[in-house]
């Protein structure tokens, strides 16, 4: 294995790991209904910040792991680490496509990178304010077996949850990548 493919997956490692304590200690939960809850919480600029840095695969990989991690441990959540699995990985590399189609890494104007890292954030968030509560939706009352009315409610949480993170995410990714950029985009190496 190479140096470079080596440092990769650490840093993806290292994502992973911020991703699973941002949502572990960063959250606010809200119980629903049917023993399942909710969340408010900024792991997924985590995983936005992650993709923008890594590329499209290893960003979405390390919010994949970490957040399921992060729900595997916790009981409340146990039961949504496989749509979690997906649904960040997609966060991730959606973004981080936009992002790199974008030509993200190579632009220096201040005002260009935060408007492209807004929109890749935009992108990738903006498919999981659909995603999330409709994927969720199925994957309860067909896999879970939860009751429709139920699986109902869940979602109409879901949406509301999943679009107040999705606002606060995309703000907070553009902060973190416009004071991180220039100190740790140089230490990634590229793919």
């Amino acid at each position: 294995m190479t140096n470079s493919k080596t440092r990769k997956i650490v840093y993806t490692a290292m994502f992973a790991v911020i991703n699973f304590v941002a949502f572990t200690y960063g959250k606010i939960t809200i119980p629903v209904t049917a023993g399942t809850s909710t969340a408010i919480h900024i792991a997924n600029a985590v995983v936005v910040l992650s993709a923008l840095f890594l590329g499209p695969v290893y960003g979405g990989l390390s919010g994949a792991i970490g957040l399921s991690i992060a729900d595997i441990i916790d009981p409340r959540y146990i039961a949504s680490a496989p749509k979690t699995f997906l649904l960040k990985f997609l966060i991730g590399f959606i973004s981080g496509t936009v992002a790199k189609s974008l030509n993200l890494k190579e632009e220096k104007d201040p005002k260009r990178i935060a408007r492209i890292t807004a929109i890749s954030a935009i992108a990738g968030l903006g498919f999981n304010v659909i995603a999330d509560p409709v994927v969720g939706y199925f994957y309860r009352k067909y896999l879970l077996g939860i009751p429709q009315e139920a699986a109902k409610i869940i979602a109409s949480w879901v949406a509301g949850s999943t679009a107040i993170n999705a606002v606060v995410c995309v703000f907070v990714s553009v902060v973190l990548y416009l004071a991180l950029y220039k100190s740790f985009l140089p230490r990634i190496p590229e793919d």
